[in-house]
């Protein structure tokens, strides 16, 4: 697998395309903090890798730096109570989000993040879990993530803090990222921090996306979950129309049979199109990735309803050639083990049975789910 560093002016950037590489990665930079350890996740198991990480943590609070863990309260639901006692007997604080509750269970926080003494972070989509140990082919999801150093990090940080400091979720007006907050969190041209959440206005990262697809000669996208807006679908098939490449990396094996079946819903208006499209086989891929032209998309949001209309996430999209390059080629890595979906075959394959499940998954994804977490987020703000 890829492992490589990009240094462009003050920023360092490092790929990290399997589990094992990962938490070593998060291991070695939280044994490395001095003043602070900020640690976002939407799931955190108990098994070794998360004892270890812990800790890990742990150790970090006892020499002196701030630790400070946030986790979410659907996703770490199996986690007892009792696993953060080292943690926090040694100085660190432990939060849950939007503890589980059947009045507001849909909002949750499916962002992950490592940020340590803000000069350091890991951002991309593996959870603290057994199931992300491995090298993503023999065993293990296949999923990535990018350490990377510089602004940026500091950045994260304060995104980070205001999720801590919201985690509750229990106050009349729930934690929205307006626009004068991501805009201040944006100091440079070339890298964007793409914070979303519930609540009204449009998602940045969809109008990053929308920007940059207008003109775009080359798309590639490795996405977990894969149920995209109507509007951005229209904007992929119009540059595969054009002449462009639109390649879609997308689950062979998947943890949520639902968003797949959803996904499989579009597969013959895509590739109608002429998108490519397709499916990871060694194992299930949690991967998030963008790449437009020059442009490249890392962190934890899909491209499902749930990342663009009701989960808190993040994205950081950066313009830069040597990175896309570098990108592109963690892209190929991937595609290299998948199988391509072909238009007649993947026709021929469709049962009507088959059919139906993808129509009915498709409506309980993109009306069901989005309107039940919309009538939750209206009861919270009365």
């Amino acid at each position: 697998m890829l492992a490589c560093v990009l240094a462009a002016q003050a920023l360092k950037f490092r790929w990290l395309t399997s589990g094992d590489e990962a938490f070593r990665a998060a291991e070695q930079a939280i044994d490395g903090a001095c003043r602070s350890v900020r640690l976002e996740v939407y799931t955190y198991a108990d098994s070794a890798v998360g004892r270890r990480i812990r800790d890990r943590l742990a150790a970090a609070a006892a020499r002196g730096a701030l630790v400070r863990v946030l986790v979410d309260g659907v996703g770490s639901f199996r986690l007892p109570g009792s696993f953060w006692e080292p943690l926090v007997a040694a100085g660190g604080q432990v939060r849950v989000f939007n503890p589980i509750s059947l009045e507001r269970f849909a909002v949750r926080d499916h962002r992950k993040l490592l940020v340590c003494d803000e000069a350091v972070a890991i951002l991309g989509g593996f959870n603290i879990a057994p199931e992300y140990e491995g090298d993503g082919v023999t065993r293990g999801w296949c999923d990535l993530a990018m350490q990377l150093e510089g602004e940026p990090a500091r950045a994260l940080a304060a995104s980070f803090d205001s999720m801590f400091e919201h985690a509750d979720f229990r106050h009349k007006r729930p934690l929205r990222f307006r626009r004068p907050l991501v805009k201040r969190l944006v100091p440079a041209s070339d890298w964007q921090l793409l914070l979303s959440g519930p609540g009204r206005g449009r998602n940045p990262l969809l109008r990053m996306l929308h920007r940059d697809l207008v003109g775009a000669a080359s798309v590639q996208i490795a996405a977990a979950y894969f149920l995209p807006t109507r509007r951005l679908r229209r904007k992929l098939m119009r540059v595969a129309r054009a002449g462009g490449t639109v390649r879609l990396l997308l689950p062979g094996k998947t943890d949520v049979q639902l968003s797949q079946l959803a996904a499989q819903c579009l597969y013959t208006r895509l590739l109608k199109a002429g998108v490519e499209i397709y499916e990871y086989q060694p194992q299930i891929l949690h991967a998030k990735l963008i790449i437009v032209d020059d442009a490249v998309y890392v962190g934890s949001a899909n491209l499902d309803p749930r990342s663009l209309r009701i989960n808190y996430d993040l994205m950081v999209r950066f313009h830069n050639v040597e990175l896309a390059e570098q990108a592109r080629s963690v892209f190929d890595a991937m595609l290299a083990r998948a199988r391509r979906i072909e238009l007649e075959e993947w026709r021929a394959s469709l049962s009507w049975w088959q059919k139906l499940l993808q129509r009915l998954a498709y409506y309980l994804l993109v009306r069901v789910d989005p309107y039940v977490a919309a009538w939750q987020y209206r009861r919270m703000r009365r």
